[in-house]
């Protein structure tokens, strides 16, 4: 009998598009080997009230946490995450045994008016549940309303398309990477929602979320499932989006802070490039800078969330 692996998921487009990636290249690596799909609910999931950008103790690891229980009680044997959902600390008897080639990096304004963020009308409602894309946008565009919204990919999509509502938005930012493993065609200016089209646009200068565009693969420490999950392992990516956690775990905190982080290697020297706002409700907004390059992600780490921290 082949082996089979329960393979633990979110049930969201992107995430069962994620999954399905990690299933196949697996299947791929391993011919005898049988993957199985198992959806298990979140707290993000089940309780879409909640606001994902405040600091609270129930708010970490709020798409990940269910998915650790499960694999910690054995009920599935790897979990499927995007990494910039996952905490910096992975819980004692888990690890991460796999993180996938990085797709891209970049944020994308998606828009009902053409223009892209010139383009948006004065007091435009931008719906973002990220305090990083709403005070970077805000810094630029100080007129503009940032919106909590929740809901996938489909669901935002459809939020900015309908435009209609007490907060109807005009726009939201969602991540590159996202779009393009739902299937969407992210070159070509332009997105079909329904009948609506929106407009497309890449914010090249805004830096992303620690560990976006990469997917991580959790499993028990010690299991053979960790073994198995080797030929998928990039190592590039892992040292780079390392770097980015290292600066977040160095700032003390997790989603609710407002930090880009964006780590590149090149013949062994990592460059590392982070964007930190600390009063997130300051009158004005106060970006905080840091740049290095060094040998090791510590290194950079350490010396970028030095310069965030003391500038």
């Amino acid at each position: 009998m082949n082996p089979t692996l329960i393979l633990g998921t979110r049930g969201s487009d992107l995430a069962l598009a994620q999954s399905r990636m990690v299933r196949e290249a697996l299947e791929a690596a391993h011919p005898a080997l049988s993957i199985e799909l198992k959806i298990i609910t979140t707290t993000g999931d089940a309780r879409t009230a909640m606001p994902l950008h405040e600091p609270t103790a129930e708010g970490a690891g709020l798409f990940t946490k269910q998915l650790e229980e499960a694999l910690l009680s054995g009920e599935i044997d790897l979990a499927v995450h995007s990494l910039k959902d996952l905490p910096v600390e992975t819980p004692p008897g888990l690890v991460l045994a796999a993180i996938l080639p990085r797709a891209p990096v970049t944020d994308l304004l998606l828009s009902r008016h053409p223009g892209g963020l010139a383009g948006l009308p004065e007091g435009a409602v931008v719906g973002t549940s990220s305090p990083r894309r709403a005070l970077l946008l805000k810094a630029r565009r100080l007129d503009l309303r940032m919106v909590p919204i929740r809901g996938n990919v489909p669901t935002r999509l459809s939020k900015v398309a309908t435009g209609v509502g007490e907060n109807a938005y005009d726009a939201t930012i969602l991540a590159e990477a996202g779009l393009e493993r739902l299937g969407h065609a992210t070159t070509s200016g332009s997105i079909s929602v329904g009948d609506v089209s929106l407009s497309l646009d890449p914010l090249t200068w805004m830096l992303p979320a620690p560990g976006q565009g990469a997917i991580a693969v959790e499993t028990r420490a010690g299991d053979r499932t960790a073994e198995l999950l080797r030929p998928l392992h990039h190592e590039v990516t892992a040292r780079c989006v390392n770097a980015e956690r290292l600066v977040l775990k160095h700032l003390g905190g997790g989603c609710h802070l407002a930090l880009g982080a964006l780590a590149t290697e090149s013949n062994g020297v990592f460059s590392l490039s982070g964007i930190y706002v600390a009063d997130q409700h300051a009158e004005n907004i106060l970006l905080r800078t840091g740049s290095a390059s060094a040998s090791s992600p510590e290194e950079a780490a350490r010396l970028v969330a030095h310069q965030l921290l003391s500038s």
